[in-house]
């Protein structure tokens, strides 16, 4: 696995691929998925965080299960841009993943994204306890729907060759 920019992404995926978006929690790591067309993710089951092995054979068997062939992972860097323990332990968690899968891996600046998901369960109508059960897919789903919709935009406005 290397990391690669969000644009790099794509081409690292073969015929009937999907992307995957990472929520990373302290407790959860919240799961979505791609189309094979790249314009739509839908969230997934939540992992209950365990220890970094059974964390990683269960991620790994979730991409396999979705035919992933690339990984969008929230980076959850400070409003003012920097980088803290959280963005690090991040970096940490992706480079320890690294050993044990060859999917590229592209981060996302996922600032607002648990809020953006929060409001949108709560439009929703849905109740806290099914909120607090959902809340880190949504979140993965809002964050690969971000680089999605970046992906989508970026490619409509690069001139054709």
């Amino acid at each position: 696995m290397s990391v690669v920019d969000l644009q790099e992404l794509p081409a690292f995926l073969g015929a009937g691929q999907t992307l995957a978006g990472l929520d990373l929690g302290t407790k959860t790591i919240g799961i979505s998925v791609s189309d094979r067309g790249l314009s739509l993710a839908t969230p997934r089951q939540v992992i209950m965080r365990k220890k970094f092995t059974q964390d990683a054979e269960a991620l790994i068997a979730a991409f396999k299960r979705d035919n992933v062939g690339g990984i969008v992972i929230g980076l959850p860097v400070n409003m003012d841009g920097s980088e803290g323990a959280r963005a690090q332990s991040t970096r940490a968690f992706i480079r320890n993943l690294e050993r044990l899968t060859a999917l590229p891996v592209a981060f996302w600046d996922e600032r607002m994204s648990t809020v953006a998901a929060e409001r949108a369960l709560l439009e929703m109508d849905v109740s806290r306890k099914k909120r607090a059960e959902r809340i880190d897919s949504a979140a993965a789903a809002f964050i690969l729907q971000g680089a999605l919709d970046r992906l989508r935009t970026s490619a409509a406005a690069s001139p054709e060759r």
